[in-house]
């Protein structure tokens, strides 16, 4: 019996409904599996007044909203009570080459020396130096005898272990490096008690930049050989406190080092791919999604000039490539970038919560800061 034709009209509405709401379904399901967008980042690029310095600055370092400090290769170190407004220096060692900071209240931190045989005019061999008192004095890091040729990245992580029944709040302390190698790692896990010295050279050339995310859990940015002429760019991660170590990056273009890395949460992060064949006109990033276990390469610009240095991510969307070129900013996580007014070779990004909301700092040869919505 054949079934009237307005029936047969209904049902085939009644279908398609039905797989035009399943399609919704299957969209509002993948877009809520996506990262949530953040506030876009307000306001300008500002630069901070300091003192003059003929080349780039390397590091900024930040104890809260108003107190941070910088440092040069001159061995000058600068602080700020009023979020950089205004800068006083606090200490000066010439000979030293301030190259990495790392601040864990408005009076104890450390700094990185890179050390000698690589810069000129660089005489001091003490790797790591502690303060107390905000930076004016220092004093170089028991290390037991042991050393490691120079620091170019120091890392803080506060964690905690259960002691004697009652959970222990305790501070790791990573400094790594160098450029130019040879390579190793100091660490601290009791907060800066006690140290342990890390020889690297048989696993990379040199190493730029480090991150810790636990007591054992970390990665090391590096390159396969201590010429950057025939490196390959190089990621190694550990589960075990740096005792051993595992190759989860490693680049297959000659000329090329991982420079700096900025993760916004214990699975999201990003990495330069710094390139020094000058034929090259694409500029790689590096991004990680599972903690660092895996990485995929995103090309970021087409402009040989803009060699890489410093990135920093405000979140899984929005962040910033230093370049010799100048700025460049994504708000898709890495998917594209466009030019951003940030002064050349912007070496190092810091993301600084502030009760208005982040601020992110950028420092190179100026240093700048952009305010931005929480």
């Amino acid at each position: 019996m054949t079934m009237p034709r307005k029936i047969l009209f209904y049902i085939a509405l009644m279908v398609a409904g039905f797989a035009v709401g399943t399609l919704i379904a299957r969209v509002t399901k993948a877009r809520a599996a996506e990262p949530a967008a953040a506030a876009t980042p307000a306001g300008e690029w500002k630069t901070l007044p300091t003192e003059a310095y003929p080349g780039k600055r390397d590091d900024i370092s930040f104890a809260d909203a108003q107190h941070g400090w910088y440092g040069t290769g001159k061995g000058d170190l600068f602080a700020t009570k009023d979020g950089g407004e205004s800068w006083t220096k606090v200490a000066s060692k010439p000979g030293t080459f301030i190259r990495a900071l790392g601040f864990i209240d408005a009076k104890t931190g450390y700094i990185g020396n890179v050390g000698t045989d690589y810069y000129p005019g660089v005489t001091d061999t003490t790797p790591l130096y502690r303060t107390d008192d905000g930076g004016v004095t220092w004093v170089p890091v028991d290390l037991g005898g042991k050393t490691i040729a120079g620091v170019c990245a120091i890392d803080i992580v506060r964690t905690s272990r259960i002691y004697q029944g009652n959970l222990e709040p305790r501070i790791v302390i990573t400094a790594a490096g160098r450029v130019g190698g040879p390579t190793g790692i100091i660490r601290s896990t009791d907060s800066g008690k006690s140290w342990t010295v890390i020889d690297m050279s048989d696993k990379a050339g040199m190493i730029l930049d480090v991150k810790f995310f636990d007591e054992n859990t970390g990665l090391v940015f590096a390159s396969t050989e201590r010429e950057s002429s025939n490196a390959n760019g190089l990621i190694l991660r550990t589960t075990d406190g740096g005792k051993s170590w595992t190759e989860v990056y490693r680049g297959t273009r000659p000329g090329e080092l991982i420079w700096k890395a900025s993760f916004v949460n214990a699975k999201i992060g990003y990495a330069t791919v710094q390139s020094y064949d000058v034929a090259r006109t694409i500029q790689l990033i590096a991004k990680t999604v599972d903690g660092g276990k895996s990485w995929t390469e995103l090309p970021m610009v087409e402009n040989a000039a803009a060699r890489q240095f410093g990135i920093g991510f405000a979140d899984a969307l929005h962040g910033w490539v230093g370049t010799m070129a100048g700025g460049y900013y994504t708000a898709d996580g890495g998917k594209s970038f466009t030019p951003v007014p940030i002064a050349r070779a912007a070496n190092k990004f810091r993301v600084v919560p502030g009760p208005g909301g982040n601020r992110v700092y950028a420092i190179g040869t100026q240093i700048q800061r952009l305010d931005s919505r929480p």
